[in-house]
C-alpha cells in the first residue's frame, strides 16, 4: 500500500532552485526530508511537526524550507541556492505517532518512506 509519493527532482545548475513534493495518504504527526549521496549515509535535511515547528540540518539552513499544505496532504521541500554537494537521492518520510524532537532529523523516527527522487546539481 503506497503511503508516500514524491516528485520534483531533476537536474539544475548551481545557484538554481527546485521544489520537491510528497503526497501522503496516512495520518501524519511529523514529516521529514532526507537525502543520500553516492557513497554516503542517509542524512536528515529538514523536518517539521504538524503544529509547525521546523528543523534543518546546518548544511541547508537558510537555503531549504520545509512546508506542508494539509488540504492537499502534501509536504514540500523548497531548495534554493543549490550547490553540487546537494546532489543526492531525496526521500520524504512521515510518522503517525510520537516524534521526539531530539531525533526528528534521524531516520529511526520515521515509519513511512517514499521511493526517492533524484536531485543533481551541476557546477
Amino acid at each position: 500500500q503506497v503511503q508516500l509519493e514524491e516528485s520534483g527532482g531533476g537536474d539544475v545548475q548551481a545557484g538554481g532552485s527546485l521544489r520537491l513534493s510528497c503526497v501522503y495518504y496516512s495520518k501524519v504527526n511529523c514529516m521529514g526530508w532526507f537525502r543520500r549521496a553516492p557513497g554516503k549515509e542517509r542524512e536528515g535535511v529538514a523536518a517539521m511537526y504538524r503544529a509547525g515547528s521546523r528543523y534543518y540540518a546546518d548544511s541547508v539552513k537558510g537555503r531549504f524550507t520545509i512546508s506542508e499544505d494539509s488540504a492537499k496532504k502534501t509536504v514540500y521541500l523548497q531548495m534554493n541556492d543549490l550547490k553540487p554537494e546537494d546532489t543526492a537521492m531525496y526521500y520524504c518520510a512521515t510518522q503517525e505517532g510520537w516524534c521526539e524532537i531530539a531525533n526528528i532529523l534521524r531516520s529511526q523516527t520515521y515509519q513511512y518512506w517514499g521511493q526517492g527522487t533524484q536531485v543533481t546539481v551541476s557546477a
